[in-house]
């Protein structure tokens, strides 16, 4: 392999760290609680996006070595703790990847070919999932150059959805109360889709699993986290907006909330609105695959650093010619076509196949974070040589307080998963959930076992 010293910039930086966190897919789920849900959106932001986004730019700028949080949690709390986080890390994305292209292929499906058998839509999702698979097998180059345009379609498709709002409301009347009341939060379905608001406000650690890739790490990562922060939130806030000026909250779903929302703010233009609704959907299917093929990066990237690659052959594989772990991906295909073609046998309500799936991926990507937190104010105490480049304000202090509200806000959010509505065939549902991450912390402490039992007899 020829080695690649291309170094990744601060926009390129900006631009993957927006296409890792802002997702097309699950923004809308929020909007479901209705107008409170802007609220939560900005409250989340202050409270937790901030703080986590701040503890990040630490770490990442005294650690700037591939691996991201894996080295992170390895330093704190040792490599047993830092096996199962970065084992969680990669098959969460394998477990998320479905979910995503599930969600393709119905939004394929109604605005370009409506009708289409589920046999077909299960087809479109699995090449999607070898689609990524393939390109990201071509290297962080290729993958970036993909994602960099994802990141700014989604931007100008999330400020499309505010602008098309505010002329939609103006011109039709909004369908939902914008009161300052309508704005006040309240217990009834908040606590299940919060959690969809934490978790898309999660990956600011992404760009730090290629951490000797990025240039001047130290001043960058703390200005990308600064950069991105702000777009990011904002762009949510905007696009929540958006939908509920088109959509009374009770007819919004996690899968067709977009479409149809979508759908109705474009009749603002006319007979021309059918012709936009299709090229906004397009410009949005294309965000879904740059979304996927920046999270298998970060995945595979934690999964090398976790040294998992060598305690599995299949999983250390490299590729001959792009000396990239070949068959790590290979593996996220395998995971994510057989999810797809079981889900859509057992169920045929597009809404359950999307969630079930997206839970459990929460489940799975939530837990390593637990580690995250406590290992920042960690590593701050026992790591006094380590120079650090930018520190979260407030001294220990300030540290303690953004590690023990992100600490709560990931507990908080697991936990509500466990609270779904009674619209989801909840056998199915608490199964998936609670058998998956069983079976997954297994895995992942066998693969530590196995990995051990090496050293030893090396």
């Amino acid at each position: 392999m020829v080695e690649n010293n291309t170094k990744v910039s601060l926009s390129e930086m900006v631009l993957f760290t927006v296409c890792g966190i802002l997702v097309i897919d699950t923004f809308v789920a929020p909007a479901i609680i209705g107008v409170s849900s802007i609220t939560i959106w900005l409250l989340t932001a202050i409270l937790f996006f901030i703080p986590y986004g701040l503890i990040n730019a630490e770490l990442g700028a005294a650690y700037p070595e591939d691996g991201g949080i894996f080295n992170w949690v390895n330093r704190a709390y040792g490599s047993f703790s830092a096996t199962l986080v970065g084992w969680f890390y990669w098959v969460n994305v394998a477990i998320w990847m479905p979910a995503v292209y599930v969600a393709f292929a119905y939004w394929f499906s109604y605005a370009y070919l409506p009708g289409m058998p589920n046999w077909a839509m299960a087809l479109i999702a699995v090449v999607l999932s070898w689609i990524t698979v393939f390109i990201n097998i071509r290297g962080i180059d290729v993958s970036v150059k993909f994602t960099n345009l994802g990141a700014i379609l989604k931007v100008g498709i999330l400020l499309a959805f505010g602008i098309f709002g505010a002329i939609y409301g103006v011109k039709f009347g909004f369908k939902n109360d914008f009161s300052l009341e309508a704005f006040k939060p309240t217990l009834d379905n908040t606590l299940l889709y919060s959690t969809a608001i934490v978790y898309n406000f999660m990956g600011f650690e992404l760009i730090s699993a290629v951490g000797s890739k990025i240039d001047e790490p130290e001043k960058n990562i703390p200005k990308m986290t600064i950069l991105a922060g702000i777009l990011i939130a904002a762009m949510y806030i905007v696009g929540t907006f958006g939908v509920l000026a088109a959509l009374p909250a009770n007819e919004i779903d996690t899968v067709d909330g977009f479409l149809y929302a979508l759908e109705e703010l474009t009749t603002i233009f006319g007979s021309a609105g059918p012709f936009v609704f299709k090229v906004v959907v397009g410009c949005a299917l294309y965000t879904l695959l740059t979304n996927m093929i920046s999270w298998t990066i970060g995945g595979t990237e934690v999964l090398a650093a976790a040294d998992l690659d060598t305690k599995s052959g299949l999983l250390g594989h490299k590729h001959p010619k792009y000396g990239t772990a070949d068959y790590s991906y290979y593996i996220y295909g395998l995971i994510s076509s057989f999810l797809v073609i079981v889900n859509f046998s057992l169920s045929e309500d597009a809404n359950a196949i999307f969630w079930t799936i997206l839970a459990f991926s929460f489940v799975i990507f939530l837990l390593p974070y637990l580690w995250l937190f406590p290992s920042a104010v960690k590593l701050r105490k026992i790591d006094k040589e380590t120079k650090r480049p930018y520190k979260v304000p407030g001294g220990e202090l300030g540290l303690k307080i953004a590690a023990t509200i992100g600490e709560i806000f990931i507990i908080a959010a697991i936990g509500f998963l466990f609270l779904p509505d009674d619209s989801y065939n909840l056998a199915i549902y608490y199964t998936t959930l609670i058998v998956g991450t069983i079976i997954t912390v297994l895995i992942g402490i066998r693969l530590y076992n196995r990995g051990k039992k090496q050293k030893v007899q090396n």
